[in-house]
């Protein structure tokens, strides 16, 4: 589990009369970096959905997945953007897991990126304590500029452009991406930075939809929708299934394509997944997948 580095403060031009949405999934992961406003919020979402804490587990099950058949296909350096905080089971540690589990060095590098300064804050703590600062770096930077969060990751100097890159977007992209005039440029910018990663990168996505659910569950989605709009945190949007594969562009799906992300290559598995799943009615909620460029 994660912890709260001993004597760290919120920064002081933080505000937390309102939640904000990677404390409130830390919180449903089970971690510490949150305040009572994101556990109040957190708790009326489950209240109304209890599901919600299993999905952001099996975000965090596909993210697993997602970098064990990375790391065997020859990718070892990762742009997660959107993580949060780097709690247990984040991606710096699936990477290292798998290589013991292999018997190999760890040796994969890993830039996390989120925009809302105390998990930045966090997060860089984290790794300074727990992390290899050769390898895992944390940046304050955001999706709507990403042509800033592209060179702030590589100032840390631990992304490689000759070198595949694994951008990792995992339960993230349905909060949306509002620019100053109101409009949702998420799908813009994750442009972008496909157009800015080197050939052989590849992309990782698992977005809640409404597509494919039982009405019941899509009357809920509506419901839940309408209490993060009014949050003050972030609005959201559950794209549709063919919304969700637009975001890889005309990149190529790797097997079995997009699919529900409990059913995302379950051979892939690694050693230190959190084993949990979806109610037969409720699995489509999620729809995952990956694919790579050229």
């Amino acid at each position: 589990m994660s912890h709260r580095p001993a004597g760290l403060l919120p920064p002081v031009d933080v505000r937390l009369e309102t939640p904000s949405v990677a404390r409130v999934y830390d919180y449903y992961l089970g971690g510490t970096t949150n305040w009572e406003v994101d556990r109040s919020f957190g708790d009326r979402v489950l209240d109304r959905f209890p599901l919600m804490r299993r999905i952001a587990f099996v975000h965090r099950l596909f993210l697993n997945r997602a970098v064990g058949y990375l790391l065997r296909h020859g990718v070892t350096q990762f742009l997660d953007v959107g993580s949060g905080v780097p709690s247990a089971g984040a991606t710096h540690e699936i990477a290292d897991d798998w290589a013991v589990h292999c018997g190999v060095r760890p040796d994969a590098r890993v830039v996390y990126v989120d925009n809302d300064p105390v998990a930045a804050a966090y997060g860089q703590l984290i790794l300074a304590e727990g992390g290899d600062r050769r390898r895992h770096a944390m940046v304050q930077a955001d999706l709507r500029d990403p042509e800033d969060l592209w060179a702030q990751a590589l100032e840390t100097d631990l992304l490689d452009r000759s070198r595949p890159i694994g951008l990792l977007l995992v339960g993230f992209l349905h909060l949306e991406q509002r620019d100053a005039k109101g409009n949702d440029v998420g799908a813009d910018s994750v442009a972008k930075l496909r157009e800015l990663l080197p050939l052989g990168s590849c992309v990782a996505i698992s977005h809640v939809t409404g597509d494919g659910v039982p009405r019941a569950v899509r009357r809920t989605l509506d419901g839940l929708k309408v209490v993060y709009d009014q949050s003050g945190g972030g609005a959201v949007s559950w794209r549709s299934r063919a919304g969700i594969q637009a975001l890889r562009g005309d990149w190529r799906d790797v097997s079995p394509g997009w699919t529900s992300a409990v059913d995302w290559r379950p051979e892939d598995t690694g050693p230190t997944a959190p084993l949990i799943g979806l109610p037969e009615g409720a699995k489509a909620v999620i729809w995952a997948g990956v694919a790579r460029k050229g």
